[in-house]
């Protein structure tokens, strides 16, 4: 798994943003497959809260546009028993705050029904998900949890940073026959645009990408943060490699160890918690299997151990570029 996608911004398109991308994917999939329908609460008329949707009904009428009620349990349970019956659905949670209400259906039916089938069921679903902050917005609308899902077994946890990105990964999860949750950052579902290939392509959903080389320290970083590990790489005095991990399950552990192997040093950037993290793994990961070739130890630059405040104070719960800059200048320091 260790070969990876430079994201293709050199390449002819169409100027997209991430959330023109997802809007422009989940439609060239409807076009591809009938099988694939998308559910949620509002994603028809209003063309969802983010407006990811838009269109789609009009384009593919209420029988694969369904507009659900505004009920996360009963959207998942129910896209469930239609991934079971051939569908290959795709529903919306609004926000990755009001998952917890889906969390006994994403437990108990979701993530074991390959399992407690012997392998004769699959559920063919992509559970796209807003999250993460920056944005300002009010309690439960912020959430990074994605610990959660990486922590369960049964499902693919993907998250884009680019529109490039995001068309090759969310068409590849559509057409996947695992469960898989695609996390889009909504801070950056309008910041900048990149051409996007027309014609279709999909991208490994186990592979991560270098986004830049280097030889001093490794960043491994995903999502909106991808943005500050590049704004801080150029701002030190250090050959940074940043390494976009863009599928949190299953981790390329390949990619990851191959780096800090190479660097020697290693910081790990999330917003999300600090406390069990995905910092927290790949540190393990890290110190498991390239302690020997560590010249610091790993230094985590993440979101704190409370709940996301409120828009008041949350510049102050995110990390940034200062952050990440601060991170990479202490492992550069350090000395055994």
């Amino acid at each position: 798994m260790s070969l990876t996608t430079e994201s293709r911004s050199d390449q002819a398109g169409r100027e997209m943003n991430l959330v023109t991308a997802v809007n422009a994917t989940l439609r060239q999939e409807m076009q591809r497959d009938e099988s694939v329908r998308l559910m949620g609460y509002d994603i028809g008329p209003i063309g969802g809260v983010y407006r990811a949707t838009q269109g789609l009904l009009e384009e593919f009428g209420e029988e694969r546009v369904i507009d659900t009620p505004l009920s996360e349990n009963g959207i998942l349970g129910t896209a469930v028993g239609m991934a079971m019956r051939d569908c290959r659905i795709v529903p919306e949670i609004q926000f990755m705050g009001f998952f917890y209400p889906a969390f006994g259906q994403f437990m108990y039916t979701l993530v074991k029904m390959y399992e407690r089938s012997g392998g004769n069921l699959e559920v063919p679903m992509t559970v796209r998900m807003p999250y993460s902050g920056g944005i300002k917005s009010s309690e439960y609308h912020s959430e990074s949890t994605e610990t959660y899902l990486v922590h369960t077994p049964g499902v693919r946890v993907v998250v884009p940073s680019t529109p490039y990105e995001t068309k090759g990964l969310l068409a590849a999860s559509i057409r996947s026959d695992d469960p898989v949750f695609f996390l889009e950052p909504k801070k950056i579902y309008r910041e900048g645009k990149e051409p996007v290939p027309e014609e279709e392509y999909t991208l490994p959903l186990d592979e991560a990408r270098y986004v830049r080389r280097g030889e001093d320290v490794t960043v491994y970083t995903y999502g909106a943060m991808t943005r500050h590990a590049k704004a801080a790489a150029d701002s030190v005095d250090a050959d940074v490699e940043i390494v976009d991990l863009r599928t949190l399950s299953p981790l390329d552990v390949e990619t990851i160890l191959e780096s800090v192997k190479k660097t020697g040093r290693a910081v790990v950037l999330h917003e999300a918690r600090r406390t069990l993290g995905m910092g927290a793994e790949v540190s393990a990961l890290i110190n498991e299997y390239a302690l020997d070739r560590l010249k610091a130890p790993v230094k985590r630059a993440t979101g704190f151990d409370v709940h996301f405040p409120g828009h008041q104070t949350e510049h102050a719960y995110l990390p940034d570029e200062q952050r990440a800059t601060d991170a990479i200048q202490a492992v550069m320091d350090y000395e055994f």
